[in-house]
């Protein structure tokens, strides 16, 4: 029977564990994915809690069926669990409550708080902050009619903190331009998993490095591939969820991977990456693997980690969009600064004009271009119309950032007619 190498897990309190140890394929699936045996019933829970004993023991049992219970058919009442961006920008914190019944739409729930000085939010003299309701998913860990809830962060006054990206980016989706321009988002989530204790990637050996890339991207095979059931799990909890996620594969550097999302509208575009991102997180807590949104977790001949976010308006895909394309080109070459400073931290360290990466001082552009700063494909070329993909968005950007400031750069503002005509001067763009 094929056998599969599990991180370190927790195991119940009493009972002995080894830290590393030989599962089978077929027990490590059943962790993984839905259960079609005796439990299975409508509204159960999606996926089963990573929970292994190497020894036989009622415990992880008994603890299994609590987690797996079917509340349905006892109470209304169903489980949301609040979701909301920490103070660093990147972390993710949630907390659950009971909600008397199951709801439709954000609205119908309570807004609520938490401590924000243990957030690093708000001062311990004034610590409470509000949380505000604004899109709800399906909650693949609880089953039933249980909830994941997106919300974002306001004082009792009703003010965004400085932490809320999303206000913001609701004003611009908000435009009318912006509305009648129906824009697309499709973004390329990396990320690496780094085994626990050591903090380097999966499948590396400790402490050294494992052959050069090259047969590692989309590869399978247990010397190249690590990870793969992280993976697919990820994908299908998404999928469960209402995440409009669109595809997945293993990246170039070994213990990387990738996962797609998209074409998503305007603000949804960032509400779906963060819930995505939370996913991952839970998964990847279950399973005893670190995750890490470094744009460069390690140093040297490795790619890095991005957030390629592919753009698009109506304009754009419509005949002659082509021509709209190279216009947003222009705009976003005389904005170059300002979105690098707010396109991920640490990106410095990604776009060094190596490893698929154009040099973070300098723009440009290109078709089928994987070295440039904007992409367009060969097919948008061909037929004149479709979309562009900005390659310099780190994996830690905040999608509410991104996506809000290419449609401020590309739909409601506008250059000088002389920096205009210098930028097509030097990008060779006729526009």
């Amino acid at each position: 029977m094929a056998q599969t190498l599990v991180p370190s897990l927790q195991c119940p309190k009493g009972i002995a564990c080894n830290s590393r140890r030989m599962v089978s394929t077929k027990l490590w699936n059943s962790l993984l994915v839905p259960s079609h045996g005796r439990r299975s019933r409508k509204g159960g829970n999606a996926f089963k809690v990573l929970a292994v004993s190497t020894e036989k023991s009622g415990v992880v049992s008994r603890l299994e069926d609590l987690l797996n219970l079917d509340t349905k058919p006892y109470t209304d009442k169903i489980i949301a669990e609040y979701i909301w961006i920490g103070g660093t920008g990147i972390d993710i914190r949630s907390k659950s409550r009971t909600i008397a019944k199951p709801v439709e739409h954000p609205s119908e729930l309570p807004k609520w708080n938490y401590d924000g000085s243990s957030t690093g939010q708000a001062p311990g003299e004034d610590s409470e902050v509000i949380l505000y309701p604004q899109a709800i998913f399906k909650d693949p860990f609880r089953g039933g009619n249980h909830i994941l809830v997106i919300c974002d962060c306001y004082t009792p006054a009703g003010e965004p903190i400085p932490t809320n990206k999303r206000y913001r980016a609701a004003q611009i989706f908000s435009q009318q331009k912006v509305i009648d321009e129906v824009p697309w988002y499709g973004i390329e989530q990396e990320y690496t998993l780094l085994q626990t204790n050591t903090k380097w990637p999966l499948g590396w050996p400790v402490g050294g490095y494992p052959g050069p890339q090259g047969p590692y991207y989309c590869a399978v095979g247990a010397d190249k591939s690590f990870g793969r059931d992280i993976s697919d799990a990820h994908y299908k909890a998404c999928l469960y969820a209402g995440i409009n996620i669109s595809g997945t594969n293993g990246e170039v550097m070994p213990g990387q991977w990738e996962y797609q999302v998209g074409p998503s509208v305007g603000i949804e575009a960032g509400d779906h990456i963060w819930c995505s991102r939370y996913l991952l997180e839970r998964i990847t807590e279950q399973a005893g693997v670190v995750l890490t949104l470094d744009p460069k977790p390690i140093e040297g001949d490795w790619n890095g980690a991005g957030c390629h976010t592919n753009y698009s308006t109506k304009t754009m895909r419509e005949d002659g969009g082509y021509e709209v394309i190279k216009k947003a080109i222009l705009n976003l070459s005389l904005r170059h600064q300002e979105h690098i400073s707010a396109y991920g931290e640490g990106n410095e360290r990604r776009l060094t004009g190596k490893h698929e990466t154009a040099s973070i001082d300098t723009f440009s552009w290109g078709v089928a271009n994987r070295g440039c700063s904007i992409r367009v494909g060969r097919d948008t070329e061909k037929k004149g119309k479709g979309y562009l993909e900005d390659r310099r968005p780190a994996s830690n950007m905040d999608p509410y950032v991104v996506t809000s400031l290419l449609a401020e750069t590309t739909l409601l503002w506008e250059p000088t007619l002389e920096a205009e005509a210098l930028a097509a001067h030097k990008l060779q763009l006729q526009v």
